[in-house]
Parts: structure tokens; C-alpha cells; sequence
């Protein structure tokens, strides 16, 4: 599908709601399973380690009794690029074409066989939310019949990355059309991490669909390139016109001025820039 065409495609996305989220791992966890993410025996290394998703831990920098914690779980983005064009900071950089914006579904896809572990876009993506593989995947015996039949195992010299469990969705397109249906419901195509959330912190579906919960949430605006009007919802990084498909929402105020990375007195300049431009 091409730039000029996808004006009623897909663009899925997520919402994390850090209020509910209490930092357990279980999206970590699930989505190792899932995708068959390989693993060491000493993990303590996490220079060469690999995390699809990964949970932070931010503070307010406040001593007790005043300390609050925010756990942010953090998958790849899938970002747009500048303009919401497909031009993603990965994307623009890969000279193997490995990586690609799919404008049918707004996901950053990884090509593996095509990677040949140049690492360019890990230098560019700005959330740190790709990894490369420095080793040859071994699994301890037995456990290779565990192993995702749908999600190929990673050859070492390759980076990989969050596919929004995509191999879900091309299941689920495939069971629609056995049933001679044109439409995937929301509930057909679920990433394993927001499955596998014991809070409901996160929520999965179709942020161009308004019927999808994802939308509700964070009511995106099409002619900002999708920022949240909810003033609870925020992106990582929103400064960098990155614009992720990845939404976080909460209360707490110290948690959005942290997920933008602001530095002192940034922040009410960019509360007043935000609303000249939503005017």
C-alpha cells in the first residue's frame, strides 16, 4: 500500500495507562514466550541482553514521605515519523531496507533475512526499543518444542524488535477470510502483553477506528498527527515529532513532564506551545 493510499487503513496502536501498571514484568514475560525472544543464563549483562519490552522505573526525585514510582513499560513505538508520513527514524536510516512502515497497519515491520546487522537504527531510534543479537540463539533441552511455531527464531548478527505480536493479526485476517468476512474484530487481534497484564494497564486495537477502545482512550487528532486530546494521555519524546503509536496516560502530572524528558522551566513553555498549536 502506498503513502497516497491508506487514507482508511489501519493504524494500530497501544495505550498504557502507568496509574495501573505496578511494574510485575508479566507483559515481559509473555512477550518472550510469545516471539520466542532468546535468553542467557546470567542475565545480569543487559548490554547484550534482549527485551522486547521492557519496564522502567521513574521517581519524582522526592525524599519520604513525598517519593512516588511510576513503572513504564516501553515496546517498540512503531513511529510515523515526522508529519506521520512512515518515515521513522529507523525506517529512514536502514540501507538493507530490513526495517519498514507498513501504511496499511502503521507498524514498523523487521526484516530479518534482509538485516545484516549494520546497527544504524539503533542509533537512531531514540527509545532505545531495538536489540541486537550478539549470539546464537540456544535453548536449554526440551524447551525448543515450546518455541511459537508462527515467530521465527533470530539468527545471530541481526537486530530485532516489537512486531505488535503481528503474526496475531495475519492469523486473524486469515480466520476472517475462512469466514467469509472483510473485518477483524478488536478482540481478534491482541498483543501477548496486553493479554497477559493482570492490572488491564494495557489496551490494544485501532486508533483510526472510533469504536475501539485505544481511540476512546486518547481521542487521537488527525490533523496533529495523532496527539492525544485527552490532556491525561501523553507520547514519549513528543518534542522529536517521532509520533509513536504508543500512548501512556496518568493522573499525575510529574509522569507526563517526566515521559517528555523536560528539563527545568521547559514545561509550562510547552504546555502553552501544545495549546497555540491545537487552536
Amino acid at each position: 500500500m502506498t503513502q497516497q493510499n491508506h487514507g482508511n487503513a489501519h493504524k494500530f496502536g497501544m495505550v498504557i495507562d502507568l496509574d495501573k501498571c505496578t511494574g510485575c514484568g508479566s507483559c515481559m514475560v509473555a512477550c518472550m514466550s510469545e516471539n520466542n525472544v532468546p535468553f542467557k543464563e546470567d542475565e545480569s549483562n543487559k548490554k547484550d541482553s534482549i527485551t522486547w519490552m521492557r519496564v522502567y522505573k521513574l521517581t519524582n526525585g522526592k525524599s519520604f514521605p513525598d517519593t512516588d514510582v511510576c513503572y513504564l513499560p516501553r515496546p517498540c513505538m512503531h513511529c510515523g515519523g515526522k508529519g506521520d508520513h512512515g518515515h521513522s527514524p529507523c525506517v529512514s536510516v536502514c540501507p538493507a531496507t530490513a526495517t519498514d512502515y507498513d501504511y496499511g497497519t502503521g507498524i514498523v515491520s523487521q526484516i530479518y533475512t534482509r538485516c545484516f546487522g549494520c546497527r544504524y537504527c539503533m542509533g537512531a531510534c531514540p527509545y532505545h526499543a531495538r536489540f541486537f543479537n550478539w549470539w546464537d540463539p540456544k535453548w536449554p533441552e526440551g524447551m525448543e518444542e515450546y518455541l511459537s511455531p508462527d515467530v521465527s527464531p533470530r539468527m545471530r548478527g541481526v537486530v530485532e524488535k516489537c512486531s505488535f505480536c503481528f503474526h496475531r493479526y495475519q492469523a486473524a485476517k486469515d480466520k476472517a477470510y475462512l469466514e467469509e468476512r472483510d473485518t477483524v474484530a478488536e478482540e481478534e487481534y491482541q498483543t501477548a502483553c496486553t493479554q497477559a497484564c493482570p492490572s488491564g494497564a494495557i489496551t490494544f486495537g485501532d486508533l483510526n477506528n472510533p469504536d475501539h477502545a485505544v481511540h476512546q482512550l486518547v481521542n487521537p487528532d488527525p490533523h496533529h498527527c495523532g496527539r492525544p486530546r485527552n490532556p491525561k494521555a501523553f507520547r514519549l519524546l513528543e518534542r522529536l515529532e517521532t509520533n509513536p503509536k504508543v500512548y501512556y496516560i496518568s493522573e499525575r502530572e510529574w509522569v507526563r513532564k517526566a515521559g517528555d524528558n523536560y528539563l527545568d522551566g521547559e514545561w509550562e513553555k510547552a504546555k502553552m506551545k501544545k495549546t497555540k498549536g491545537h487552536e
